[in-house]
C-alpha cells in the first residue's frame, strides 16, 4: 500500500505540473490571440469530477499491484527541461503556422511510403512527424496540453495486460506489439510494469522510432520498426496482446477499420487488444463541448468523425469480442479479445 507521504508527493507534483502548465496555455493563448474555447460549465465539472477520478484509479491501480509505484513519479524532467527552450523558441513558428492553416507544411517526403493523410502537420507542430526536433518536443507538448495527465492516462492499458500476464504465469510468456508507439514512451512504462516481456513497437515516423530506440536502449527483449498500421509485417496470430495509444482519432474512418482488421491478424486467438485513445461521445457525452473545441484549436482533420465513430463497434466490426470500455478523463480505454 502506497503511503501517505508518496500520496502527497504524488498530488503535488500533479498540481504543480497542472498550474505551470495552465499558466504556460494562457501566455501562449494571448500570444497567439487564440480565444479560450467555450465549454459549458457542467462540462467542466464533469472535468474535474473525471480529473479526481482518474488520479484516484492510479493509485489504487498501484495500490492492487498492478503496475509499480515508481510509474507514478516516472515523468521525464531531465528531457523536459532540454525541450522546453525548443518548444519556446519554436512557438511562434507554430503560430503563423496556425493562423494560416497551412496543415501542408512539411518537409520533402516519399508520397508512396507515406499516404496522404500522415503527411500533414498534425497540433500545427513543425514538421508534422517528419524531424528529429518534433520527435525531441512532442511529449512535453502533449503533457503541456493534458496539463501533466497525458502519462497517467497512457498506463492505464497497463491493469488488463497485468492480469493476462498473471494468467500466462509471467511476463516473459507474452509476446506484445505497440501499433503506433511514437517516441516509445508505452514502451518505457510497459517495460517498467513488466521487465521480462517481449515488446515490439512499429510507428509510421522513422524520426520517432529512432527516438523511442534512444529511450529504450536498456530494454533486453525489444524489436523496433518504421512500418503502417494499415500493413503490418507480421504473421497471423504472432502476439499474445497489441496495444495502440492516441492513433485511431488521427486516422480516417477506411484507415481505422484497416488497422482494426491488421490487429485482429496478428493477435493469436484467445488474445487480448487494448487500444486507448480520445473519448467518444457515446461514452463521454457529459464533456461533448470540450471535446468538440478540441479539433477546432487543433489541426486534428479526422477528429469529429472519429468523435461519432465508436472505438468499440469498429472493433467489433473486425471481429473482437469487447470486454470493456473505461472512460478516463477525456480518453478511453477499449479491452478487446480475439
Amino acid at each position: 500500500m502506497l503511503s501517505r507521504i508518496d500520496r502527497f508527493a504524488y498530488r503535488s507534483q500533479h498540481l504543480s505540473f497542472a498550474i505551470n502548465a495552465t499558466v504556460m496555455q494562457e501566455a501562449a493563448r494571448i500570444m497567439s490571440r487564440v480565444p479560450r474555447p467555450v465549454v459549458k460549465r457542467e462540462h467542466l465539472r464533469a472535468l474535474l469530477q473525471r480529473r479526481a477520478e482518474l488520479h484516484a484509479r492510479d493509485l489504487a491501480n498501484v495500490d492492487a499491484g498492478l503496475y509499480p509505484r515508481s510509474l507514478l513519479f516516472d515523468l521525464p524532467v531531465r528531457q523536459f527541461l532540454r525541450s522546453f527552450p525548443r518548444l519556446v523558441r519554436d512557438a511562434p513558428r507554430v503560430v503563423r503556422r496556425m493562423r494560416a492553416k497551412d496543415f501542408r507544411d512539411i518537409p520533402a517526403v516519399d508520397k508512396e511510403r507515406f499516404p496522404a493523410y500522415y503527411r500533414r502537420t498534425f497540433h500545427w507542430q513543425t514538421d508534422g512527424y517528419f524531424s528529429d526536433h518534433s520527435a525531441e518536443v512532442y511529449e512535453l507538448g502533449v503533457e503541456l496540453l493534458f496539463r501533466g495527465t497525458a502519462d497517467v492516462m497512457r498506463r492505464q492499458i497497463i491493469p488488463p495486460i497485468t492480469k493476462l500476464v498473471r494468467a500466462a504465469g509471467g511476463a516473459e510468456r507474452v509476446r506484445l506489439l505497440d501499433v503506433a508507439c511514437g517516441t516509445g514512451r508505452t514502451l518505457h512504462q510497459l517495460s517498467r510494469a513488466h521487465p521480462a516481456m517481449r515488446l515490439w513497437g512499429v510507428d509510421l515516423s522513422p524520426h520517432y522510432v529512432r527516438a523511442a530506440r534512444r529511450r529504450l536502449a536498456d530494454v533486453a527483449e525489444l524489436t523496433l520498426a518504421v512500418e503502417n498500421a494499415e500493413k503490418l509485417p507480421f504473421a497471423d496470430g504472432a502476439f499474445d496482446v497489441a496495444t495502440s495509444v492516441y492513433l485511431f482519432h488521427e486516422l480516417p474512418r477506411n484507415a481505422r477499420r484497416n488497422v482494426a482488421r491488421e490487429l485482429h491478424r496478428v493477435v493469436r486467438p484467445g488474445g487480448l487488444v487494448v487500444i486507448e485513445d480520445s473519448a467518444q461521445l457515446v461514452e463521454s457525452a457529459a464533456i461533448e463541448t470540450a471535446l468538440r473545441e478540441f479539433p477546432r484549436e487543433f489541426h486534428e482533420p479526422f477528429y469529429a468523425d472519429y468523435l461519432e465513430d465508436d472505438l468499440a463497434a469498429v472493433l467489433g466490426e473486425a471481429g473482437f469480442t469487447v470486454e470493456a470500455v473505461e472512460p478516463h478523463l477525456v480518453a478511453k480505454v477499449v479491452i478487446a479479445r480475439r
